[in-house]
């Protein structure tokens, strides 16, 4: 398993459990794009390979997610894992004995998103789980997860992965030197973030949060609208993900009997809601964050610690707006930001908390600026 190379303590767990019996139930946690979820898959595939009388080919079933033994479950809520998630693919499954390996392996991921049914719905497989079964939660965030739930598991530590590892990364997919540095430096450790950065519409997605980072020190946020492209590039990452699924149902329908249809469009027509919500949420989550990070810069410039800038390749633009700036307005900038970021999930218009987050943000920064 090569990613566990840069997983110490990963490695040393799961490697005893391969050589040995595994838990009943793993809690892999640690930044997004470490490396969970391909090592769960491998971690999966080896067990699931095991007193197999063909090795190879089990394991590559289990690579590829078809084998009928391994199942993955992710949260079908907006935001949230139901019970309706838990209950019927894992915990009613869990009571069946495998179909062909040694293993039923059951990977659970976002488990930080579970509400309380679905927590309740699981734990009574998490404390009596029968023997064959072995189950892996995910989480990026592992403090979100429920004492009673973490308590059951057993940890799997996967570390952020270094700046100057992930901008190796970036520049062997021809990413500009300086350009990977910043990236990896603003990934926060999330190699997935690092490369959406680097690559694609990253450029645009950084251009756009700085934009609406600049605005409102500019004085500038009633003509230039910051939020507007930042909505819009969201409402087309939302879209993108509900023409996915209404993709998957066409392509389902077409081995479905018509009776059956109606039922199957219904269930797919509220994926698909979902689907959009998550993906738009998402984007604007990482725009802010990206904003927050600007003002973030600006305040290791008002304090002479350039070295811990993270956007390291707009040094002379951050240096322009960090010129005659409030460290304490700077720092409450970020919490401002901060702020609107966590209530996306909560149902709010995007649309009125970005705008009333410029206007705050410009009003803020206007008052508290220091003259030259």
């Amino acid at each position: 398993m090569s990613v566990l190379e840069a997983h110490p303590h990963a490695a040393a767990v799961l490697g005893a459990a391969l050589r040995g019996r595994p838990s009943h139930a793993y809690l892999f946690h640690g930044p997004a794009g470490s490396g969970k979820r391909e090592a769960a898959r491998d971690f999966a595939a080896e067990l699931l390979s095991r007193e197999a009388p063909d090795p190879e080919n089990a394991r590559a079933r289990a690579l590829a997610g078809v084998h009928p033994d391994l199942t993955w479950v992710a949260p079908s809520g907006a935001h949230i894992m139901l019970r309706g998630d838990v209950d019927q693919s894992v915990v009613a499954a869990a009571g069946h004995t495998p179909f062909e390996a040694t293993y039923r392996v059951f990977v659970l991921e976002r488990a930080d998103t579970m509400d309380d049914p679905a927590a309740n719905t699981l734990l009574k497989t998490l404390e009596e789980p029968p023997s064959y079964v072995v189950l892996i939660l995910l989480t990026d965030r592992a403090t979100q997860m429920l004492p009673t739930i973490t308590s059951r598991c057993q940890g799997v530590r996967f570390d952020p992965l270094l700046p100057a590892r992930m901008a190796e990364r970036l520049e062997a997919r021809g990413v500009a030197p300086s350009s990977a540095r910043a990236c990896a430096r603003l990934s926060l450790g999330d190699g997935e973030r690092a490369l959406a950065l680097a690559l694609g519409d990253g450029p645009a997605l950084r251009a756009r949060a700085e934009a609406f980072a600049r605005a409102p020190l500019l004085g500038e946020v009633g003509r230039a609208k910051p939020w507007s492209e930042v909505l819009a590039s969201a409402r087309a990452l939302g879209q993108a993900a509900e023409a996915e699924h209404e993709e998957a149902l066409a392509n389902e329908l077409s081995y479905l009997p018509k009776k059956e249809h109606r039922r199957k469009q219904t269930e797919f027509t509220e994926r698909a809601r979902r689907a959009a919500r998550r993906a738009e949420t998402a984007g604007l989550d990482h725009a802010l964050q990206l904003a927050g990070l600007w003002y973030r810069d600006l305040a290791c410039l008002a304090a002479d610690a350039e070295e811990l800038v993270l956007a390291c390749d707009r040094l002379e633009d951050l240096r322009a707006d960090a010129r005659g700036r409030d460290a304490t307005a700077i720092t409450a900038a970020v919490d401002l930001v901060e702020d609107t970021r966590a209530r996306l999930p909560f149902n709010v218009s995007y649309d009125l908390a970005l705008q009333a987050l410029a206007y705050r943000l410009e009003r803020l920064l206007a008052a508290t600026a220091v003259t030259a």
